[in-house]
């Protein structure tokens, strides 16, 4: 595992806090990448295997995603290390503790984030009053209650398509990882006419090439179900879901779940990158080289910072998705127009434009930093 400050460039990151409390078995950290823009926004992450290094990236991923949709905010992410299904007297405890080690970063807002939630967004809001994505109780619009990530994500493929060859009505529609995301983008997508032909979470894959019924499916998961739990349809891996032939591919998940050792098993025309850093760029590149067209993370998946943003504003709910919309459509046909002419991959084109958003506002900051 590399240092963080091995990865450091211009850009950033400006701070790295460690947060380590031994009596409460708390360990945790934040990276903030760059604040030029004005205050940053990232999710908080719990699991049990997370990194510095993955926060890095992730913040750095999260500046380039504010900046790419005009935000103005800067980057950010923070980990905890832990079981996100642990019993929420001790989940509550962490998170609340995790906050208040955090109380005099105001440079840092707290957002949900995988492990995380509007319920873990509470937390944070009593103890720092620092945090987005709450529950409506607290006025707050519900991102992942309301799918705001897989609202964008329709609208990003809407905008995509036809750099593919595809027409979204009748396109078959592969979902790694059926949560908060992948669940909503299903759902957006199926009321343009795309066919959910196969969805994965942590106990396996569900396959049924003539369509899932993405209420039903949504409903089991919402019970505590899994995809094997789905009546009809092929049951297979969880990591088969990469195999399976299909016309748009989501990664709704984890970091880095297609590497150089496994995109030659990738069968689509389209990749919607519906998690952070889900595809390492060598992956990436080979599928350029294939022809197939992939639309970066923080490109595709802005939808749910973009609705938390225009929260933090004071913003109504239609104000928000209609910003969402707005924006990832037009972030989306410039990025792949820009890529397109230069003969370049989606992702230069995406960082050039989010990059020189940046560089732009730190020539503004009085001691030009980041």
């Amino acid at each position: 595992m590399r240092d963080v400050f091995q990865l450091a460039d211009d850009l950033g990151p400006a701070r790295v806090i460690h947060v380590h409390e031994p009596a409460l078995g708390l360990r945790a950290a934040l990276v903030v990448d760059n604040v030029a823009r004005g205050p940053a926004i990232g999710g908080l992450r719990m699991a049990a295997d997370v990194s510095v290094e993955e926060c890095f990236r992730l913040a750095r991923a999260m500046t380039m995603k504010n900046a790419a949709a005009g935000l103005p905010h800067g980057g950010a992410k923070s980990v905890l290390w832990g079981d996100p299904h642990m019993p929420r007297e001790r989940k509550a405890s962490l998170v609340r503790a995790f906050a208040h080690a955090l109380r005099g970063e105001s440079d840092y807002i707290f957002g949900p984030d995988m492990g995380t939630d509007e319920t873990c967004m509470a937390w944070v809001h009593d103890e720092i009053g620092r945090a987005i994505g709450l529950p409506a109780a607290l006025g707050g619009i519900p991102l992942d209650e309301l799918g705001a990530t897989g609202w964008g994500l329709a609208h990003c493929a809407a905008v995509a398509a036809p750099h593919a060859g595809l027409a979204l009505d009748g396109a078959r529609v592969a979902i790694q990882g059926f949560g908060a995301v992948g669940r909503h983008a299903a759902r957006f997508l199926a009321e343009q006419g795309a066919r959910l032909v196969a969805a994965s979470d942590s106990h396996g894959t569900l396959v049924a090439e003539a369509g899932i019924d993405v209420a039903a499916l949504s409903r089991l998961k919402a019970d505590g179900w899994t995809v094997a739990d789905y009546p009809s349809g092929r049951k297979l891996a969880s990591d088969a879901v990469i195999d399976v032939e299909c016309d748009i591919w989501i990664p709704a998940a984890r970091p880095d779940v297609i590497r150089e050792d496994n995109v030659a098993r990738l069968r689509t025309k389209l990749v919607l990158q519906g998690a952070n850093i889900p595809f390492t760029l060598g992956a990436e590149r080979i599928l350029h080289e294939r022809g197939v067209v992939v639309v970066p993370d923080f490109v595709a998946n802005a939808g749910g910072v973009i609705c938390g943003a225009m929260e933090h504003a004071g913003a109504t709910e239609r104000a928000a998705f209609d910003a969402i919309a707005e924006r990832i459509r037009a972030n989306t046909g410039a990025v792949l127009a820009a890529a397109k002419r230069d003969g370049a991959m989606p992702r230069a084109a995406a960082l050039e434009l989010a990059t020189a958003r940046v560089r732009a506002a730190m020539a503004t900051r009085r001691f030009n930093v980041m």
